[in-house]
């Protein structure tokens, strides 16, 4: 029940301008005290009131100019209405769980269907996009289940089962190609197409801006699957500051299906070098190999077709190809380990009639039973209880008795527990989780698929309510190609990066920008969060770092000079480059603008989000949204700054356009400025000069970017607070509530500051590992509890 106290402070000093129907910001005192005391199902019930205690704390309400509460009464009502609400939230969370229902994302079920079949087909492109707005796709009051979904669901496993079956009992389906240029070249040389060219016996394609120019129709996909490539390549005519960066992409290559996906990009040098990388290709798709980077100069083709001997002329760059070379492979179990997992030791013979394979049981009924049994430990992730096969096993048995087909009763029952609920949601009940709730929970946040076999093991023996052993299993997962994993799937959301293709920069404003600086920009934050994972560094280098990783791609289009080659690795930044850590990152630029312009507001309450971990709630009703002035006749600093005039927005505004404005000097693109851009009669024309310089909520002025990550890193502790939320919400699918609070704290405070040695007494002081925080989330009670 909402303390007598707490009330009468409300209607006391907030009444004059939060009450009735005119209440300021739709907020109305009375409303929240008399009926939303607290309501324990609602997913967000304790975020009207902390909000209340949060602004009442800082003194922003009742604001200044309109009571004068004094300090000691404030304080009492803080540390009252803190207190009751702290303990309705946990009585809400002991009875229904801190954390609700909750499905398998559409990347954990294409994983798992992975893992327990053997298969590498993609799967999650067949199912509905998560919905996500500034949340996580794994946070459970955001996931839907609908009749679309489970339609879905159910093609999906569908197409899992094929796949797996196929390559268990079908016959072996090969595929490899060891072509020359003569091979990839197009057949008819007087012909004008897409397909490369003939010159002094190798496969040219020139710089151009022809679609699908480059294709190579003799690599068509025979059928749906990866395929290793090597391909053996040159530059031709490089410009001087190095060789001719090109883009593989693979599609249809017809005007039908325009778009095509990106494979990879390198840098082909004068001398010829072989690249090898691997690609998805579904049937009928090909690979496109051109010159990809936009600042070389481009041929000119008539007709949209290209023609022997058209672009040697003109002197623009291009590639040459000697070979391509192209073996289907699979990801995971070769076909023998597909049908281990399937069948277990039920021998497999060969099939006279077409060439594959069929199950043989000594005495199937029994092996049925077993094998189903075993499926549905795997696909449930925890020993199936009494009762839970029941129907499972009368419907497969039905299958063998009608046609006695050993093999489609045994996909018959696998295929009633991939539908089944206990596969597709977790399976957790309010209070301390069980074992194999924690390892389903562990392997999940940190791989994104079911447990493996050390972690089932561990839950098997009971060993996971340990904090210790969770640790262990942890750092295990966490330790060389789980650590890469872990970082883009935990980035693509905590840092907008699967929003990298929402938007494109205009080109006619930002010409530098292709496909293969997006995708450097991609990895450059990739391989900079990876390292700070694997080897512990603080986590304010997140903010402020003195290196980056680059390739000469990207150097070039962050004016770093002296870096070489297609390799991306560790550079020392020098101090006029700006950069270092996330906010400088271009990918972290790019996903926080819309492409032509950039917003103070959107990338300051990103900051205020993602890095410093402060949630903040929608606009009051009625405030019109800041529309960017494209003739460039105002700055975006004069618009806000009407915005920041009106009492009703300042107190927002104060804490996050500040921090945008300390990233003005970043264009949509990621470079950097001092004026802006615009198009004018003659092109590109320079614009208003760049204004970084801004004074934070707490009064601390900075001057630029510089100066602003310097005073970021100065205070740790928000930075861990942030991070350490983040991981929590992500990892157990349960929004941060008001009872939250008091655990991050625990885990700030227990985490292991970068370079080892124990806990700093003065959290102030301690500049927490980015691996220890991830250690310290898994280990802490919260993260063991539902």
């Amino acid at each position: 029940m909402l303390p007598g106290s707490t009330g009468r402070f409300l209607r006391t000093h907030c009444r004059d301008c939060h009450a009735g129907k005119a209440a300021e910001g739709g907020f109305d005192v009375d409303e929240l005290v008399a009926t939303r005391a607290f309501d324990p199902h609602a997913p967000e019930g304790d975020a009207h009131w902390s909000r209340v205690i949060d602004r009442v704390a800082a003194g922003e309400m009742p604001p200044p100019d309109a009571a004068t509460v004094p300090d000691a009464k404030r304080a009492a009502f803080v540390q009252t209405a803190s207190g009751w609400l702290r303990d309705s939230v946990r009585a809400r969370d002991a009875a229904y769980g801190r954390v609700r229902g909750r499905r398998l994302t559409r990347h954990q079920l294409e994983r798992s269907l992975q893992a327990l079949l053997g298969i590498d087909i993609r799967l999650a492109d067949m199912l509905p996009e998560e919905i996500r707005p500034g949340d996580y796709s794994t946070v459970a009051d955001r996931q839907t289940t609908s009749h679309h979904q489970l339609e879905r669901h159910l093609a999906v496993v569908d197409a899992a089962l094929d796949e797996a079956f196929s390559r268990a009992l079908d016959p072996p389906f090969a595929v490899h190609r060891d072509l020359d240029a003569e091979a990839i070249a197009r057949r008819n040389p007087r012909s004008r197409c897409r397909e490369p060219e003939i010159r002094e016996g190798r496969a040219v394609v020139w710089t151009g801006n022809v679609t699908y120019y480059g294709r190579l129709p003799a690599v068509t996909s025979p059928r749906d699957g990866w395929y290793r490539f090597r391909v053996t390549v040159a530059g031709i005519k490089p410009p001087a500051h190095g060789g001719v960066w090109t883009t593989v992409h693979t599609g249809p290559c017809v005007s039908s299906a325009p778009l095509l996906e990106f494979v990879t990009a390198f840098e082909a040098l004068p001398e010829p070098r072989s690249i090898e990388f691997t690609a998805w290709l579904p049937r009928g798709h090909m690979l496109e190999i051109r010159p990809g980077d936009a600042a070389l100069p481009r041929g000119k083709f008539a007709g949209g077709q290209i023609g022997t001997g058209e672009g040697e002329p003109q002197h623009v760059p291009g590639i040459a190809i000697d070979r391509v070379e192209m073996e289907r492979i699979f990801l995971g179990p070769d076909d023998d380990g597909v049908r281990s997992l399937l069948f277990g030791d039920v021998p497999c013979v060969a099939d006279g009639n077409h060439g594959g394979r069929r199950p043989v049981a000594s005495t199937p009924e029994a092996d049925l039973v077993r094998l189903l049994a075993d499926f549905a430990r795997r696909a449930f992730r925890r020993p199936p209880v009494e009762g839970d096969l029941d129907g499972i096993v009368a419907l497969a048995r039905q299958t063998l008795a009608d046609d006695g087909d050993f093999a489609a009763a045994v996909r018959a029952g696998y295929r009633a527990i991939l539908c089944s609920p206990r596969f597709l949601h977790f399976t957790e009940t309010p209070g301390p989780l069980d074992d194999h709730a924690i390892a389903t929970r562990l392997s999940y946040f940190l791989t994104g698929g079911p447990p493996d076999a050390k972690l089932a093991a561990a839950a098997d023996a009971g060993r996971l309510r340990d904090s210790a052993e969770r640790r262990r299993q942890a750092d295990r997962l966490l330790t060389g190609p789980g650590g890469r994993r872990f970082i883009e799937d935990f980035a693509a959301e905590w840092l907008d990066l699967d929003q990298i293709d929402f938007t494109e920069p205009d080109r006619k404003l930002f010409p530098e920008y292709d496909a293969i600086v997006q995708r450097a920009l991609l990895a450059e934050t990739h391989a900079f969060l990876e390292e700070c994972l694997r080897d512990d560094l603080p986590v304010t280098r997140l903010v402020a770092a003195d290196h980056a990783h680059l390739d000469s791609r990207l150097a070039r289009f962050y004016r770093i000079p002296d870096v070489a080659g297609d390799e991306l690795r560790p550079v020392r930044l020098p101090p006029e480059s700006h950069r270092g850590g996330l906010l400088t990152q271009g990918a972290v630029l790019k996903v926080t603008a819309n492409g032509n312009n950039t917003s103070p507001v959107v990338r300051g309450v990103w900051v205020l989000e993602r890095l410093l971990g402060h949630k903040l709630h929608p606009p009051a009703a009625g405030v019109p949204a800041i529309e960017p002035d494209i003739r460039g006749s105002t700055t975006v600093r004069e618009q806000l700054a009407k915005h920041r005039a009106d009492a009703a927005c300042a107190s927002c505004h104060r804490q996050f356009d500040p921090l945008g404005f300390a990233l003005e000097q970043f264009d949509p693109a990621g470079q950097w400025r001092d004026s802006y851009v615009r198009i004018g009669k003659k092109g590109r024309e320079r614009g208003r000069p760049v204004d970084a310089a801004d004074v934070l909520s707490d009064g601390r002025a900075f001057s630029g970017i510089d100066e602003f990550k310097t005073l970021l890193a100065a205070d740790p502790v928000p930075l861990a607070r942030s991070l350490a939320g983040h991981l929590l919400v992500y990892g157990t699918g349960g929004r941060l509530s008001f009872a939250d609070r008091e655990a991050i704290e625990e885990i700030v405070a227990t985490a292991t500051p970068a370079g080892g040695g124990p806990p700093a007494s003065d959290e102030r002081h301690a500049d927490a590992g980015v691996r220890s925080l991830v250690l310290a989330v898994v280990a802490h009670p919260i993260f063991a509890s539902k």
